[in-house]
């Protein structure tokens, strides 16, 4: 028996199911325009081509899915066929997923054909229920693609009931087909007389579950409303959502951009409340004409600066390689808060004002965002004790927090230079003993004497790297480090490559870095 928090909690929420039959057909003929004979998508199954999808007409003629095109050809001469896409066809109803987050962010793709919309709350923007999904199909409709809805407590029953062309409180006349089982428990329960989903409901769910399965009842009672499932939105879902409905479109830019302003603001607020400032942030614009425009940010640091927002948004909206068009002016403009972290309070300095450190973070979020993420970077140690390995490149936006370098004593000589090649550049050496210090070498045509040395440094190979473990010259040679001085004061980092006489019997020399 289920309990009421289950049932309550179905009755409160509200879905939208969007059935498009004809998506595939209706792609073609939006990219081809409309064919002058009947057509069918085929692709080839077992080296035989075969029927995936058909239009109106080829259907109405017999045709379907799962027909070979030849038997098809036999029946219908003239048909004409496409190769079956259905990458395309996702893409598409991923593009036609964006568009009804007009109606709400919860919009999730249900492959092949459907569409699910959680519009729980949703309703008051329109006359009713009832009017934001027929608004939803004249959408659809006058972009050229055909679609059955309805309206019911679990995505299951909604989209069952579209698929079937019922609607809400017509469970009860769904074909047992409706709970998308395997053929041979379809055939099981129509030779034991139980064709509809009341004739399912009206028997004890012990005795179903005993003969066909748990997970036909599971389906039956999602169908029923007795049981829900949460559904998966295309997008991720933001902490804080704000958003604007206009019945008089938004013709001019500045005013969009003022409501954005607006819109960031009433989020602050809130992140204020939970002691959190925005770190992503994703607004849409949707056109009343169908067309949206997404624009992001991205700070550096948590913020609820509105000016800062403001400053941001105009250096992403100048980077846009396709500007801003409003057309025939934005009747829904949607802010979210997408990525939010703590923010702790701004010390205050003695002499006045904050921390200079926020003035360095609004710099840098806003260069990143003039210049893209990728284009400012900052580097970060990296757990290696290779040289070349020993940091990494990581976009300044999204590092991690600061991490203490080691650093030199005072007065120190550093142990590693301030120029780093990368890779090594190869050098002639001459040493007095072959496993010792160099004492001259020649790069880049020129031979420099060695007066002082220090080392040698010795750095091993990262042994549990290699194929064959730690045995020495498999996968990885030794290094021995040694900072030299030439006769006219210059510090190069030289290393020999390899142990003289266990892992090379001639190492080859490199310069690594060069010091001031």
């Amino acid at each position: 028996m289920k309990s009421s928090a289950s049932s309550k909690a179905a009755r409160a929420r509200r879905t939208l199911a969007l059935f498009l039959p004809w998506l595939p057909s209706e792609r073609i003929i939006r990219a081809l325009g409309p064919p002058e004979h009947p057509f069918a998508l085929t692709a080839k199954i077992r080296g035989a081509m075969v029927i995936m999808a058909a239009d109106r007409q080829a259907v109405s003629l017999g045709l379907g899915p799962g027909m070979k095109l030849a038997d098809a050809r036999a029946r219908v001469p003239d048909l004409l066929a496409f190769d079956h896409d259905p990458l395309a066809d996702a893409d598409l109803l991923s593009r036609l997923a964006e568009a009804c987050e007009r109606y709400t962010p919860m919009v999730a793709v249900e492959p092949p054909h459907a569409l699910i919309l959680d519009i729980s709350g949703a309703a008051h923007f329109y006359a009713s229920e009832t009017a934001l999904a027929q608004d939803a199909e004249d959408r659809l409709d006058t972009a050229g693609y055909s679609a059955c809805w309805a309206l019911a407590g679990t995505p299951a029953a909604a989209l069952a009931l579209a698929r079937h062309g019922l609607k809400e409180g017509a469970e009860a006349q769904l074909p047992v087909a409706a709970l998308a089982m395997d053929e041979k428990t379809h055939q099981a329960l129509e030779q034991a007389g139980l064709y509809k989903i009341g004739d399912l409901a009206e028997r004890p769910r012990a005795n179903l579950a005993a003969r066909f399965g748990m997970d036909l009842t599971l389906g039956l009672d999602r169908i029923l409303g007795l049981e829900d499932r949460p559904i998966d939105p295309l997008r991720r879902i933001g902490n804080i959502v704000t958003e604007r409905r206009f019945a008089e479109p938004l013709t001019h830019i500045d005013a969009a951009l003022e409501c954005l302003s607006d819109l960031f603001a009433e989020a602050a607020e809130r992140l204020n409340e939970r002691g959190q400032g925005a770190r992503m942030i994703r607004m849409l614009l949707f056109r009343c004409d169908g067309d949206i425009a997404r624009l992001g940010l991205e700070t550096g640091a948590p913020t609820r600066d509105v000016a800062l927002f403001q400053r941001l948004l105009r250096e992403r909206i100048e980077a846009l390689n396709d500007p801003l068009n409003p057309g025939f002016g934005y009747d829904l403009i949607r802010l979210s808060i997408t990525t939010s972290e703590v923010l702790a309070p701004q010390q205050l300095r003695l002499e006045g004002g904050e921390d200079q450190q926020g003035d360095a973070v609004a710099l840098l979020s806003q260069i990143s965002t003039r210049l893209g993420r990728e284009r400012v970077q900052t580097f970060a140690p990296a757990d290696s004790h290779i040289p070349e390995q020993g940091l990494l490149a990581l976009p300044a936006l999204n590092a991690p927090a600061p991490v203490a370098w080691q650093m030199q004593a005072c007065g120190e000589p550093p142990m590693r230079p301030l120029h780093m090649f990368d890779p090594p550049q190869r050098v002639q050496v001459i040493a007095e003993v072959p496993d010792g210090p160099p004492y001259r070498f020649t790069w880049r045509r020129k031979t420099h004497q060695v007066i002082r040395y220090e080392g040698p440094e010795r750095i091993a190979s990262e042994w549990w790297q290699r194929k064959d473990g730690q045995q020495p010259g498999n996968g990885g040679l030794t290094r021995d480090y040694y900072r030299v001085e030439d006769a006219r004061g210059r510090r190069y980092w030289l290393f020999r490559h390899g142990l003289y006489g266990e892992e090379k019997a001639n190492p080859d020399w490199y310069v690594h870095g060069l010091f001031a």
